[in-house]
């Protein structure tokens, strides 16, 4: 018997629970990988993005960034996937230089302090009043943003003492900050842009990260997301709907969400 509209339609509808398994094989975990992003690019091109993802690009974004964290952490399992999805390359390669910078970094001294992001439409504004001042492209500002602070989420200032959405160190703002708040997200984009910049940026974007970050990974993962952003603006519009975690003595620690 052939099923009947509503029931495709309900079938279509299915979403992943927040904690629903990840597959642990090669070929069962690149096939998730590969429908749960179809699904989400077709949930983000239903967004009304002057408001926050709604409940199926959450679901579907987190659990792509779950099965995407378990390949940081999975060398061997990561280079399978990927074999079976090349155009999960830049994607699993970023996520296992954070993850490795990570464990290298110390852990925050406070508890995590987390708020709303800006809505997509104004980040994209303010990343775009930005290169068009300083001449850095936007997708850089966004990967940028999107590693410093998860698009302005996390709230606390660093063990280095950087703080607002771009992470900036007291006296580098005083220097390129513009005058600005260093917690506004506006402004900080635009110190940001002005810091990068100053350091050739808009010819030299490795160079200038390297500037920003004293580190090899994490050039690389901000080039790497820089580059899906460019490829393909849903990959801005699926950052932005990831979630926040936390390393703890006990493990990376989901706080954001749903539940």
């Amino acid at each position: 018997m052939i099923p009947a509209f509503g029931a495709i339609a309900a079938l279509a509808l299915t979403l992943p629970a927040p904690n629903a398994a990840i597959p642990t094989s090669p070929r069962p975990l690149a096939a998730a990988l590969t429908q749960t992003e179809r699904s989400l690019d077709a949930a983000i091109d239903r967004w009304n993005t002057s408001a926050p993802p709604p409940r199926d690009v959450t679901l579907l974004a987190l659990y792509e960034q779950r099965i995407l964290r378990t390949l940081g952490t999975n060398r061997p399992l990561a280079a399978a996937v990927v074999r079976l999805d090349p155009a999960a390359a830049d994607d699993v390669a970023a996520r296992a230089a954070l993850t490795q910078l990570a464990a290298s970094s110390p852990p925050l001294r406070a508890a995590p302090r987390v708020g709303p992001a800006p809505a997509p439409d104004r980040l994209l504004g303010w990343y775009r009043e930005a290169q068009t001042r300083f001449r850095i492209r936007w997708q850089l500002l966004a990967a940028v943003n999107f590693v410093e602070s998860a698009f302005c989420k996390v709230r606390n200032v660093s063990t280095a003492g950087a703080q607002g959405p771009m992470q900036f160190e007291p006296a580098t703002w005083r220097a390129y900050g513009l005058g600005g708040d260093v917690h506004d997200p506006h402004d900080a984009i635009l110190g940001a842009a002005n810091y990068l910049a100053a350091n050739h940026g808009a010819t030299r974007e490795r160079g200038a990260l390297y500037r920003y970050n004293h580190s090899s990974l994490y050039v690389d993962a901000v080039a790497r997301y820089a580059r899906q952003i460019t490829r393909d603006t849903r990959a801005f519009l699926r950052y932005y709907s990831w979630q926040v975690y936390v390393r703890t003595p006990t493990g990376s620690r989901r706080v954001t969400g749903p539940r």
